[in-house]
């Protein structure tokens, strides 16, 4: 009987039934695991100007949608296939580390970056809100706009500020207008990170979460902190919405919050190896995404220096994880124009040439949401592809007292790669590591593989859109047929 593949679980028991040590370009699905999809350029989409820091798909009251994006100096909005200067007339003062955080309250968008006051635009361009703070971390909740980490004149990075009710221009204090301020002081450090959760405010510490209930004038806003030990948010975009709760990485676990209190997520599966193999120094620049259209949270992180470079994915409904290798600036939840037979003309010239997206992607769907993400050239790319290079390794089978032969290894493909290979390594003395001995292609859904040991391990290299759902190896005690 075939054993279900279980995900990328670097930290559990190598000998677990189904384990997958390692992976790379392979990402969970409801059945097992597949190769990820690779980053398409939109067709008439530019590179910005300058590096990506911060991007959104915003939607307006009339369900009609704006993507901005933000550079250390300007604020733009594709429009026409361009990158419109959406920025007021004075450069902004932001550092090559800030940030922009987007937020919408009705039609109108707002923006900020903690070096200059909060910017507006109601469909034109942005500019300075008078009287607000400069703040780090902007959301909507309600019938406010929610302000966290701020600078209204003095530094106060525990401080939190709503605008008026139902007016996102007004953030003068007044016991009439509900605008109003005020301190989270109860644990050590800054906000973090903040996002609306239901009705409720979530405000986040590095190991703190407290949450915001309106209460009305003249508190407005109560806060509590939430128990749960020491988890927080690393920084302002490590945090995630999936849907009734919020996903996010803390300094010593990934945790999911649904308002009641911090689950850790990563225990046993990836935990000690995510915080071995991210970079402590800037993995407060982890950036978090959710895929609604396949359940997927992509958790991009740097491994060593600044960049972007990696990501873990975590599949809300199984539990399961994946891995994939790629560079990106910034991320969003892109949605494309809709795409008529009409106007295929200006994606390819002939059907042959068209973007290799398939058919049912949400790349051709009016309307449609599709995974993007701001590459390393600030180019704006949706993660809708074909799979192309993928692959993964199986955990250990053997044993310490016995000596056996492994024939072969075969898996079982719900979508079959284009091509594939495997190979094999050995272990004879635990804690001696691995040898790799043979080398095979794939045949009629089998690698066949020979080698005698006590342990035995095998790697997969694959091609295309694959989907893999199961594993099994043929294993007999040595000398025997």
């Amino acid at each position: 009987m075939m054993t279900p593949l279980t995900g990328f679980a670097p930290d559990a028991d190598i000998t677990t039934p189904g384990l997958v040590a390692d992976c790379i370009n392979m990402v969970p699905y409801i059945n097992g695991m597949e190769g990820a999809p690779s980053p398409i350029t939109p067709a008439a989409t530019p590179a910005l100007a300058a590096a990506c820091q911060g991007a959104a798909v915003i939607t307006k009251l009339d369900d009609t949608r704006r993507v901005i994006a933000g550079t250390q100096t300007k604020i733009y909005e594709l429009s026409g296939g361009a990158w419109a200067d959406r920025s007021r007339a004075t450069p902004y003062n932001g550092g090559v580390d800030s940030r922009w955080s987007l937020a919408q309250f009705g039609d109108a968008t707002l923006a900020t970056n903690r070096a200059d006051v909060i910017q507006r635009s109601s469909g034109a361009g942005f500019s300075d809100v008078s009287g607000a703070p400069r703040a780090e971390i902007l959301f909507s909740v309600g019938a406010f706009v929610m302000a966290l980490n701020l600078n209204d004149g003095v530094e106060k990075p525990d401080g939190w500020a709503c605008c008026a009710a139902y007016d996102d221009t007004s953030w003068t204090p007044s016991i009439t207008t509900q605008a109003t301020s005020g301190r989270l002081v109860g644990t050590a450090g800054r906000l973090t990170a903040g996002a609306r959760l239901g009705e409720y405010a979530i405000a986040y510490k590095s190991r703190s979460i407290y949450i915001g209930r309106y209460v009305g004038a003249p508190a407005v806003w109560e806060w509590l902190q939430v128990a749960g030990g020491d988890a927080g948010c690393v920084g302002k975009e490590a945090l995630c919405d999936i849907g009734g709760a919020h996903l996010f990485v803390g300094e010593d676990n990934i945790w999911v919050f649904d308002g009641t209190r911090p689950q850790p997520i990563a225990d046993g599966t990836v935990r000690n190896w995510f915080f071995t193999n991210s970079d402590p120094a800037y993995r407060y620049k982890t950036a978090c995404v959710y895929d609604r259209q396949t359940n997927l949270a992509w958790i991009f992180y740097p491994s060593s220096g600044s960049i972007l470079d990696q990501a873990l994915v975590y599949h809300v409904p199984t539990r399961k994880w994946g891995r994939v290798s790629l560079g990106v600036q910034a991320v969003l939840n892109y949605v494309s124009a809709a795409s008529t037979i009409d106007g295929m003309a200006s994606l390819a010239a002939t059907m042959d040439s068209l973007p290799g997206i398939p058919f049912d992607s949400q790349y051709w769907l009016s309307g449609g949401k599709a995974l993007s993400v701001f590459n390393a050239s600030a180019q704006l790319q949706m993660m809708t592809g074909a799979s192309g290079a993928s692959g993964f390794t199986t955990g250990s089978n053997g044993d310490d007292a016995a000596v056996t032969s492994l024939s072969r290894v075969r898996l079982r493909f719900e979508r079959a790669p284009t091509s594939a290979t495997a190979s094999a390594s050995a272990q004879m003395t635990s804690g001696a590591g691995f040898i790799n001995t043979a080398t095979g292609p794939i045949t009629d859904g089998k690698f066949d593989l020979r080698q005698t040991a006590r342990w035995h391990r095998a790697t997969f290299s694959l091609t295309g859109p694959v989907r893999v759902t199961h594993m099994d190896a043929e294993i007999q005690p040595a000398g025997l047929r």
